[in-house]
């Protein structure tokens, strides 16, 4: 009996699932944890990395079984260490919009776009602000690959994770040579102690040995997992996603939708310029993905929800917040293909898409809007994927074929909802799997599970014809009057953002 282990440090939550050596999950464990605010950074500290990983791993059986695992987190950000591994600075989140200065630099150096969530945007703003940790750096590398190294002593990415930290040369599937080389002429007279192929992670490929758990790193599990077992390369959760989604294919995509929403195409071939609006990064086996990524999606709607629990219970009632959800969503069914003109900004933190530094939620209407439960429930989710579809847009207006949308994330546990109105949103079919609700960490345990069993084969063939062959799923094709709903909400949704920036500006 063989099992399959993956571990995913996501922004709310860390968990452990195990799979099969039919790739079923059969159990998991998690930890609940959230970023703090401190001295105007977004982080997460280090001790809680830890205490989180034990507590999920506790949660999950057949640990004597687990004969291979792997490491997946949040993408991008700033873990700067010195040469004994100390940490030099506190952990900078991708939730963090601190470097637009080096992003703007960057993007306009390599001729590529460098958002400011990635992690060599925040080591040469660091560099710019003149930070005197910087001379001490000998590691940079993102919170899996810092957890990867912690357990099994290998300093290496998933090339999925490094494409977020430094744009990858798909032909080598390593950091491209040429914009190494540019970089390190432009901080030439800046630093003088290290070139920036030193400091950054080696890159590994889906499948490729990532080292095992040594005696060491079983001690930092109080030796809940014993030494031996075989890791996978270190993948960020945008990898884990398209993995659980079999999105790794050209054509195909995944849309993850919870706390941020943000989707992945594969592509055949480059997009014909650059955009600040689309990110270009990796499959975990180095396929080149147009990734639109935005900072807020459910946040909005899951206060709202709280708000009208509060309702509820000013009559006595103490509704299920599981069941609230499903009653609403299912509600909001009920309102008109527009919204009825109620436009919901669900901008709580800032957006790099439509270039905001910080957000302001709102609700606006006009006079004579429609403004009942139903229709103002469906803008509070038409809002957490407007954002994306703007980019989404851009991805169309570049002929990017798109063959399959597989959707997962708590947008979509409701059925048919979410899922109809990011049809309606993206105008594709729109998939959900009934595996996808396990999301990052299920697709981490695949990479596991094929770094165990995928030799000689690719990850596109191994997904396809071993995984997801007889995978339970269902598949809605966008309806053509939702399509217009949506995309008349989507022009009020932008008139609104000027409203939303004289709030940011003055509020």
């Amino acid at each position: 009996m063989e099992r399959y282990l993956g571990i995913e440090f996501g922004s709310t939550r860390i968990k452990a699932v195990v799979i099969d050596e039919n790739y079923v999950p059969v159990s998991s464990g998690d930890h609940t944890w959230k970023s703090e605010y401190k001295d105007s950074v977004w982080t997460y500290s280090l001790d809680d990395v830890w205490a989180g990983l034990k507590d999920a791993v506790s949660g999950i059986s057949d640990k004597e079984s687990i004969t291979a695992m792997g490491i997946s987190a949040m993408m991008h950000g700033y873990l700067a260490f010195d040469e004994k591994w100390n940490l030099l600075v506190p952990f900078r989140t991708w939730q963090n919009t601190m470097t637009a200065d080096a992003s703007e630099k960057l993007t306009e150096l390599f001729g590529f776009n460098i958002p400011q969530r990635w992690s060599i945007a925040h080591l040469y703003q660091a560099i710019l602000n003149g930070e005197a940790h910087v001379e001490q750096i000998a590691h940079i590398t993102t919170l899996a690959g810092y957890v990867h190294y912690k357990l099994t002593g290998v300093n290496a990415l998933g090339v999925g994770d490094a494409s977020g930290m430094f744009p990858i040369d798909p032909a080598k599937n390593d950091y491209d040579e040429a914009m190494i080389g540019k970089f390190d002429q432009l901080i030439n007279d800046k630093v003088k102690s290290w070139k920036i192929r030193d400091i950054l992670p080696a890159v590994l490929s889906a499948g490729e040995d990532a080292g095992s758990l040594t005696e060491e790193g079983s001690g930092l599990l109080d030796g809940m997992l014993p030494a031996g077992i075989a890791f996978a390369p270190a993948e960020g959760d945008a990898g884990t996603g398209m993995t659980a989604t079999n999105a790794v294919s050209p054509g195909t995509g995944n849309v993850s939708a919870g706390t941020s929403i943000f989707s992945m195409v594969v592509l055949d071939k480059p997009l014909n310029k650059v955009y600040p609006e689309i990110d270009m990064v990796t499959t975990p086996s180095g396929s080149p993905v147009a990734m639109v990524h935005c900072n807020n999606c459910t946040a909005d709607s899951n206060a709202w929800v709280s708000v009208l629990n509060e309702t509820a219970e000013l009559f006595g009632s103490k509704p299920d917040t599981g069941d609230l959800y499903t009653k609403l969503y299912e509600k909001s069914l009920e309102g008109d293909k527009d919204c009825g003109g109620v436009v919901c900004i669900n901008y709580q933190a800032g957006e790099g898409v439509t270039h905001f530094d910080a957000g302001r939620p709102m609700v606006v209407r006009q006079p004579d809007s429609k403004f009942t439960l139903a229709n103002f429930f469906r803008a509070t989710i038409y809002s957490s994927m407007a954002t994306l579809k703007i980019g989404m847009d851009i991805l169309a207006e570049e002929k990017v074929e798109i063959k399959r949308l597989t959707g997962h994330g708590g947008l979509f546990k409701t059925p048919k909802v979410g899922q109809s109105y990011m049809a309606a949103a993206c105008n594709a079919p729109v998939t959900v799997m009934k595996t996808a609700g396990e999301g990052g960490p299920y697709g981490m345990a695949l990479l596991a599970a094929f770094r165990a069993k995928g030799e000689g084969e690719k990850l596109e063939s191994f997904l396809e014809n071993k995984v997801f062959a007889g995978a339970e799923a269902m598949s809605l094709e966008p309806d053509s009057s939702d399509v217009s709903g949506f995309n008349k909400y989507l022009e009020n949704f932008k008139a609104v953002l000027k409203a939303e920036r004289a709030a940011v500006e003055n509020y």
